[in-house]
């Protein structure tokens, strides 16, 4: 743990002259912070108190100076401690901005690229087609505009290195062109951490805070929850059960190691105000040039626009015109340019945001899931009372919308069932539905048996399982990680070979993994055979295991192994080859489909 620096609770009176520098452009303009701020702490208590907030804590930057930081309500609710300027706290997507300056300084160094393919910078890098590999920059990667929606559920909960998670990119098929759509990817984020680590030869976290913590004086900033807990003044999360107000501790997440370049990040009030001064100040930080300006400007840089949703769904129209740069959104929040971003983890919401025009920045944190949305609430409310304008009800229009939705999701969850189709029955012993079933990107569900219940074992969720109906089967309603629904599904031969399971944004089919085979045998079942018509082909054992049929001027077809010595077709499931053994010697393979039977014999 590095070491602390001077710590302000609340700073006192203040009136600050911005000389606002690049890309500021305002004159110099004089806010008598006190003032403007009259009443705050009042208003922030009765936050608190409308919301059932555990804690939450406001730092406010202007110019280069930290104003206030101070903390409401307690960063451990059940042990009531206070919330400081020094609280350490996952910021969980504000991550995300690091990592887009860590890439610019490689970009700086003309080890990157922002917009020619990435490929040609990183070759090892593969998407799901030749078309994406041919096209997608590290800009499309750093806004979310690759076409390939979120797939957290590849690293939720994962144990997946980052180099792992990069190998999964292939996997990942897009659902609109490139550069047309905003869809949010953590993986990417991932992946572009992976390539920071290979092109300086550091790990991610060495090159943050070598690049960027050390010379800002982040002195308390760390990548872990160890390191995070290990600090004596760090926060806990807590949040409100969801049929009732009642707080409970909220388990930290804490396997973020495979996308720590999306959201590792922990750091505290103090710190992150000398992020937002160095951004606000177009790198500069106490003088020097921390940050190389073109790369701050170009995260700035409006890369893909959003619809004005809340004006168009709720009828809020404060905030207009969003745009995401790189790490961070861009709009217009009452004729004032707003640069900001959010970050949730579970118990822990951060927002960090400013207006470089007029040389205002805010940092705030909220324990509490159910609270969440009070970081855009507080936000918007510093900058209209130190901009001098009408206050926004906020509050008032949020929390009406969060109480509303959370009788909704009760009054839902209580109808759970009703298309379930009664008296029906699995169609085969529990046991048969055991096994592993795999997704290339998604990895392994394992599905057990205990006291006459199948057993639900993904990633670190481990749930009993009940018969829904037919083949379906379903965990518990967590109140964490939700209700999973399994559908099971056979093969032609009538056995139980996959699982479908509604995950992200689409349906995910996990396919029973194969019998392994011992390498051994398979190179006894290779030779020759002929067919009952006298035509010779081959069976092949291909390098680094596995079988294929190869006849004389035909493309091989790859043998998948099904359970003992019987063999499907890749292309066709429905074809069955079993290798015959008479004394321990092969004599014959044998084709089973919906025609009938084939023999052909070893020779």
């Amino acid at each position: 743990m590095r070491g602390s620096m001077k710590s302000w609770l609340a700073l006192g009176a203040f009136t600050i002259k911005i000389a606002c520098s690049a890309p500021c452009s305002a004159a110099e303009t004089a806010i008598d912070v006190d003032a403007k701020l009259a009443g705050f702490d009042e208003s922030m208590e009765k936050l608190a108190k409308d919301w059932n907030a555990p804690g939450f804590a406001v730092g406010i930057v202007v110019g280069d100076e930290l104003v206030l930081a101070k903390g409401y309500g307690s960063r451990d609710y059940g042990k009531k401690l206070p919330f400081t300027s020094k609280t350490l706290f996952q910021i969980g997507s504000n991550t995300k901005l690091f990592t887009v300056i860590a890439a610019g300084l490689l970009v700086s160094e003309g080890k990157l690229t922002w917009d020619e393919p990435v490929r040609e910078s990183v070759p090892s890098i593969r998407f799901y087609n030749d078309d994406l590999n041919a096209s997608i920059t590290l800009r499309d990667m750093l806004s979310h505009r690759t076409g390939i929606t979120r797939h957290d559920m590849i690293w939720y909960q994962s144990d997946d290195t980052r180099a792992q998670l990069f190998e999964k990119l292939k996997y990942m098929e897009p659902q609109q062109a490139p550069r047309t759509t905003f869809l949010y990817n953590n993986m990417m984020y991932s992946a572009a951490g992976h390539i920071i680590e290979m092109k300086s030869e550091k790990t991610w976290e060495d090159f943050i805070d070598e690049r960027i913590f050390t010379p800002l004086e982040m002195n308390s900033s760390v990548f872990t929850v160890a390191e995070m807990t290990k600090a004596p003044d760090h926060a806990v999360g807590y949040t409100e059960k969801r049929d009732s107000f009642a707080l409970v501790e909220s388990p930290y997440y804490e396997d973020t190691a495979g996308v720590a370049p999306a959201g590792a990040i922990t750091s505290n009030l103090e710190d992150m105000s000398h992020w937002v001064i160095a951004l606000m100040s177009s790198g500069q930080y106490k003088g020097q040039q921390v940050l190389p300006a073109d790369v701050v400007k170009a995260t700035l840089e409006p890369t893909i626009a959003m619809p004005n949703s809340q004006g168009e769904a709720r009828g809020y129209w404060e905030n207009l015109n969003s745009a995401y740069g790189m790490g961070r959104w861009t709009s217009s929040y009452r004729g004032h340019l707003l640069a900001y971003h959010g970050g949730d983890l579970p118990g822990f919401h951060s927002q960090v945001s400013m207006m470089p025009q007029d040389g205002i920045g805010v940092i705030v944190f909220v324990i509490g899931d159910h609270c969440a949305s009070l970081y855009n609430t507080i936000t918007y409310n510093v900058y209209e009372r130190l901009l001098g304008m009408d206050e926004t009800p906020w509050s008032d229009r949020m929390l009406a919308a969060r109480l509303k939705g959370k009788e909704a999701g009760k009054e839902a969850r209580a109808k759970a069932g009703e298309d379930r189709v009664k008296g029906t029955k699995p169609s085969h012993k529990l046991q048969d539905y055991t096994g592993e079933y795999e997704h290339p990107a998604y990895g392994v569900l394992a599905i057990g048996l205990q006291k006459n219940q199948l057993q639900f074992d993904f990633h670190k969720m481990h749930y009993a399982m009940t018969h829904f109906h037919y083949d379906r089967f379903d965990t518990p309603d967590d109140e964490r990680n939700g209700k999973w629904s399994v559908n099971f599904s056979t093969n032609p031969q009538g056995d139980i070979d996959q699982a479908l399971i509604s995950m992200d944004e689409a349906e995910v089919v996990f396919t029973r993994r194969p019998e392994s085979v011992d390498p051994a045998i398979l190179e006894q079942l290779a030779g020759s055979y002929e067919t009952p018509g006298g035509a010779k082909f081959k069976v092949v054992a291909k390098q680094g295991g596995g079988l294929a049929i190869a006849f004389p001027g035909s493309p091989e077809d790859e043998l998948i192994p099904y359970k003992g010595l019987q063999f499907r077709m890749k292309e066709f499931s429905d074809v069955v080859f079993e290798f015959i053994l008479e004394d321990g010697h092969v004599k014959s393979l044998k084709q089973r489909d919906a025609s009938g039977e084939y023999t052909f014999k070893r020779i």
